[in-house]
């Protein structure tokens, strides 16, 4: 094709026809989409299956684990997955944690290509991320955006139990139902994020949520693998954020505590002393600053031993045990 003065133009050569945007998002879609699956969950039935929902999920090992979100298999016990070079294999689920919105799937692959996980605690606002996925069941689909605000939360729930998913990665990068448990990547290729939740449009039209590859989730991941559920202490309080006393953050050289709005009644919190309106400064010697530190605080291993508590009461400090027990995800 000539231009308007009558000259070829000359082609570019493929590397300068790409500017460096391009260049990041392209070279992580081709390295994830193999690691990315398009999922359909399945529902038993009288006389065979019935498919219930779509999403995604991402490879952990090349032997068939991956991971994808809870909701997308609520419900199901087995499912196909179908990857990007069109094979496609029967799944089983092998445990669902709906707290974290994290769930644990296998399939009979051994060649699959596992994805590289990341940490999302490096992330910083307004930084490239991608999204690979299966948008309303378009499989394969890469967008991209820009990290919009970080600390986030939502909440979840199982049974009578709630609980807060704390630093989530919000983003710009297009999101629709079936990127659910689908990758967020950095501009490494590396998944900092599986994709949960797509923010509506009365509350923020263009704006998606993802769970963070941290330590918190990596331990329910690995959780699953091993056991197929996730096992938490529990407390029963509810509360939130608040600045400690002068005196009392002098004397216990914290500034932060949680204060108690709520307790359960006949909950361990209650049978170890705590009150409404105790301020909580640590618990089992680990600050508890916010109640994402009291939640990542109640693992398996506090169930069912006495853990020391410090608290600020009336301006005083007092120190008490909790023994917590096991929550149950459906009480």
């Amino acid at each position: 094709m000539r231009t308007s003065s009558g000259i070829e133009p000359k082609e570019a050569p493929d590397g300068e026809a790409l500017d460096t945007y391009s260049r990041v998002v392209t070279t992580v879609a081709e390295r994830l989409l193999p690691s990315v699956a398009s999922l359909s969950a399945m529902h038993r039935v009288r006389g065979g299956r019935r498919a219930s929902g779509s999403g995604s999920a991402v490879v952990l090992t090349p032997d068939g684990h991956l991971v994808t979100s809870a909701h997308v298999v609520a419900g199901a016990e087995e499912g196909t997955a179908t990857f990007a070079d069109g094979r496609e294999f029967d799944y089983e689920v092998l445990g669902a944690d709906e707290l974290s919105d994290l769930a644990v799937i296998l399939t009979k692959a051994r060649d699959l290509r596992a994805a590289e996980l990341g940490d999302a605690g490096v992330l910083r606002v307004g930084q490239l991320v991608v999204a690979v996925g299966n948008p309303l069941g378009m499989a394969g689909s890469v967008s991209a955006g820009v990290v919009s605000a970080l600390g986030r939360s939502f909440v979840t729930s199982a049974g009578r139990h709630g609980r807060l998913v704390d630093n989530v990665i919000q983003t710009d990068a297009a999101l629709h139902p079936g990127n659910s448990g689908g990758a967020l990547a950095d501009s490494r290729g590396r998944v900092i994020g599986i994709n949960t939740a797509v923010v509506g449009p009365m509350i923020g039209q263009g704006l998606g949520l993802a769970v963070p590859i941290n330590d918190t989730s990596r331990a329910i991941i690995s959780s699953l693998l091993r056991h197929g559920q996730v096992r938490r202490a529990w407390l029963g309080i509810g509360g939130g954020g608040r600045p400690l006393p002068p005196r009392a953050a002098r004397a216990l050289g914290h500034e932060q505590g949680v204060e108690v709005l709520s307790v359960a009644t006949g909950s361990p919190a209650a049978r170890g002393g705590i009150r409404l309106e105790d301020i909580l400064v640590t618990l089992d010697g680990e600050p508890t600053a916010d109640v994402g530190d009291v939640q990542r605080l109640m693992t398996e291993a506090r169930i069912g031993r006495v853990v020391p508590v410090v608290v600020v009461r009336h301006g005083e400090v007092i120190h008490l045990g909790v023994r917590p027990t096991e929550l149950s995800s459906t009480g």
